[in-house]
């Protein structure tokens, strides 16, 4: 079942830290760069879990970002989900999306991702932090404290296939369209919580990328 943004905000409202995990912990998993940071909702850090345990169920809150990559023309880079993604597999949507792993910096895991999915680097710009909870099915979920940055390239996009479906690049009022119109449904539920605002708070940051 898609959780559409009305109800991604209801299920946010009902999601607290404090009734899944209650001290600071690891959790054992035999690649130890791959486990993900737990926070609360101020962003603290209590621990760390494999990347299948935190989405498994209705997910366990912890620390991502989402990338804006905007080309000289001020059109923004999206993708669609490779087939093989447990979550929103060929659905359209942002730039790029992460997380760190443990010990990891923010900064330092969205320029790795950046380079890993796409084969760009450019300086990213911090905007917003957001907190949601996406469910797609009863075996999986998004539940995310989610830092939002935007960024201009005018190198050469060269996608990971494992990662990657198809990639696209899309003029800001345009893709404004798509998100209210007909096509919402094709994009993913973070990808629809964080444009609106984007259009909303930060529209001139955005257009001065062109």
């Amino acid at each position: 079942m898609l959780c559409g943004v009305s109800n991604c905000t209801r299920a946010l409202e009902g999601v607290r830290l404090t009734d899944q995990i209650t001290e600071r912990r690891s959790v054992d998993s035999p690649v130890a760069s791959e486990l993900l940071i737990l926070v609360d909702e101020a962003d603290g850090e209590i621990g760390y879990m494999d990347r299948a345990r935190c989405h498994a169920g209705r997910g366990m809150l912890h620390r991502a970002f989402s990338l804006l990559i905007f080309n000289a023309d001020g059109e923004l880079l999206l993708q669609q989900r490779a087939a093989s993604k447990q979550l929103w597999p060929l659905f359209w949507s942002n730039s790029c999306c992460s997380h760190p792993r443990r010990h990891e910096s923010i900064e330092s895991a969205a320029r790795r991702r950046l380079g890993e999915e796409l084969g760009l680097s450019c300086p990213l710009q911090f905007l917003f932090k957001f907190q949601y909870h996406a469910q797609f099915d009863s075996a999986g979920a998004e539940n995310e404290l989610c830092s939002v940055y935007i960024g201009r390239s005018t190198e050469r996009v060269t996608v990971d296939p494992n990662e990657i479906h198809a990639w696209r690049w899309i003029a800001p009022g345009a893709l404004h369209a798509e998100m209210t119109g007909a096509r919402q449904g094709t994009f993913t539920p973070w990808f629809r919580l964080e444009w609106e605002r984007v259009w909303r708070e930060h529209r001139a940051a955005v257009l001065a990328l062109g």
